[in-house]
Formats: structure tokens, C-alpha cells, sequence
């Protein structure tokens, strides 16, 4: 068997298996915790503009989700960013993007700092997103999922004028975008990393075969709609979107996910193409430090550490 780029999560036969989210809080309207004090007896955190930070690094696709709907929402003014190096060494996410390599707000130079403020016992892989109070210092959530979905519930407050409704307020509408959510992040968000990091024949084909089983349906389903539940942008196109921007640039190749490129999936293409040239989607698409996460800082995949040139990214708008 190769060896594991990430040894405590890969199982005795070679899958990928994502650890587990340790820290999450949630920010709550319905806190019963004022302003400036901790969570309550719930684990709530109070509603409050200009007090958390949203850490996150522009290459990763995790990440990538919360910076879209933060934008879309309007909440850049009610929830600050902090952005990392997107090139993470044996400590972990670095801050070596800001002055002193420290991040002006939170003082710390790299993300773990928080994440043994928060735990001192802890000891799995420090992730992004992350929300950290500015307060106490402490992770509020490293919860990837609920923490777009909270941006839409949670802090409505705050949100612009004209912010789209990403959460569809009709309840069969809503589980069939819960039910497409998980069959997504199943075998496409989290299949590509399935496939990437799988370190016997078996667990890659297994999931290859996943992957593209579900981009298969996925593009049928596009041949006569505008976006996955219709003609209104939703959560779940972001969620999808992240994966698909990174996909020809980083995942064909550098994951082998290889069967064909997404410009060979036609209705998908134009779907991605779509939404990257909408406002909040495309421009916040770093395709530089996409390429040189990966291609860098997986040392068992490539350790040659070349970052390729292409593909070019003008495709995106042509």
C-alpha cells in the first residue's frame, strides 16, 4: 500500500475517511448569552456584527463555500476575513499572507494557535473555515456544513437588501436540495478526496467509479434546468461550484480523477460557466493559490512539488 498523505484518516484498506468536525458551536439568534459574553448554556454564541472572524484559505474548497455565501449576503461588513497562506506546512495553516506573518486582528501567526486555545488536548488536522471569536480568541465552529447555512438563518439582520434566498423556504423544496446536498458531497465534494487520497487500488476505483456515476446524473439533470433546483441560485450550487471550479485545474489530474474533463460534460460546463460569472462566484476564484496548495503541499501525491501551468483559466469567461 503507498503511504497515506494524511495517515489518521485512512483505513486499514486504503479509503479516505474525513475526520470529524471537533469544535461545533454555533451563532444563534436565539442565544441567550448579551453581547461580548461566551455561549450559552446551549453551546450558543450571540448574533454580533464586527465580533467573529471567518478563517480561510482561498484554495481550499471547504473554505471556498463560506467566502461565496458571505459575499452573496452581504455580510463582508458584519463578519470580518482573515485569509491564509495557501501553502500549509507541518504546523499547519499559516498567516504568512499578513504583516509579521501574524494576522492583524487575532495576533496569532498560525491557525492550530487557536484550535489549542480552544482544546489543548487537540490533536487532529487543523481545517479551514474556522470561526474564531475575537473576544476570547477561542474556535467558535470548524463546522463547514452549518456554517453557510447559519450565514442565511442566523444573521438575516445583516444580510443586503437584495440577498438572494439560498435556503428555499418551502419544505419539499428544501429536502430535495438536503437530499442532493448529501448525495454531492458523498461522491463529488468529498469523492474527489476519496479518490486522491486512497492508497490501495480497490478504494480509488471504488471511488472513481462513485464520482462519476454521480456527475453522470448530475449532468442529466442540467439539460433543462438553469441551476440544479431550477432558475434560482441555491446553496446546494455552491456547494457543488467549489468542487467544479477546481475540478480540470487540480482534481483531473492531481487526484487522477481522469475518466474526462468537466469542459467534457456539456450541460455541467455550462452550468459552472454560469455561475462562475455571476457576481460573487468567479471573483473569488484564486485559481494561483488553488494550483499551488495542492500541487505543493501533497508531498506523497507530487512530491516533485511542480505546479502545472494550465489550464487557462479565460475558458472560464469565454
Amino acid at each position: 500500500m503507498t503511504p497515506a498523505q494524511f495517515v489518521q484518516e485512512t483505513s486499514s484498506t486504503g479509503e479516505w475517511k474525513r475526520q470529524g468536525n471537533r469544535f461545533t458551536g454555533r451563532i444563534s439568534r436565539e442565544s441567550s448569552s448579551a453581547p461580548g459574553e461566551g455561549p450559552d448554556e446551549q453551546g450558543r454564541w450571540p448574533v454580533e456584527a464586527g465580533r467573529y472572524r471567518l478563517v480561510v484559505s482561498l484554495a481550499c474548497p471547504w473554505a471556498h463555500r463560506s467566502i461565496i455565501v458571505r459575499r452573496l449576503l452581504g455580510l463582508e461588513d458584519a463578519i470580518s476575513l482573515a485569509v491564509v497562506d495557501p501553502i500549509r506546512d507541518e504546523r499547519g495553516w499559516r498567516f504568512t499572507l499578513d504583516p509579521d506573518d501574524r494576522d492583524p486582528v487575532l495576533g496569532i501567526k498560525f491557525l492550530s494557535e487557536a484550535y489549542l486555545h480552544t482544546d489543548p488536548s487537540y490533536d487532529g488536522r487543523v481545517t479551514v473555515p474556522a470561526i474564531v471569536d475575537t473576544v476570547t480568541g477561542q474556535v467558535v465552529t470548524n463546522d463547514y456544513p452549518q456554517i453557510t447555512l447559519d450565514f442565511s438563518t442566523e444573521w438575516t439582520d445583516f444580510h443586503r437588501a437584495d440577498a438572494p434566498q439560498l435556503i428555499p423556504a418551502d419544505s419539499d423544496t428544501r429536502s430535495e436540495m438536503d437530499q442532493l446536498i448529501e448525495e454531492i458531497f458523498r461522491d463529488v465534494n468529498n469523492g474527489v478526496y476519496r479518490c486522491g487520497f486512497a492508497t490501495s487500488q480497490q478504494a480509488y476505483g471504488t471511488a472513481y467509479d462513485d464520482l462519476f456515476a454521480r456527475l453522470d446524473v448530475l449532468e442529466d439533470r442540467l439539460k433543462d434546468r438553469t441551476y440544479l433546483l431550477g432558475d434560482t441560485v441555491r446553496e446546494v450550487d455552491v456547494r457543488l461550484f467549489t468542487t467544479l471550479v477546481r475540478f480540470d485545474a487540480v482534481y483531473h489530474g492531481h487526484f487522477k480523477c481522469n475518466r474526462q474533463k468537466l469542459t467534457e460534460f456539456p450541460n455541467l460546463w455550462a452550468y459552472a460557466r454560469r455561475l462562475y460569472q455571476l457576481p460573487g462566484f468567479g471573483e473569488t476564484v484564486d485559481f494561483d493559490q488553488i494550483k499551488r496548495h495542492y500541487y505543493v503541499t501533497h508531498d506523497n501525491i507530487n512530491p516533485t512539488r511542480i505546479v502545472p501551468k494550465g489550464p487557462d483559466p479565460r475558458v472560464w469567461t469565454a
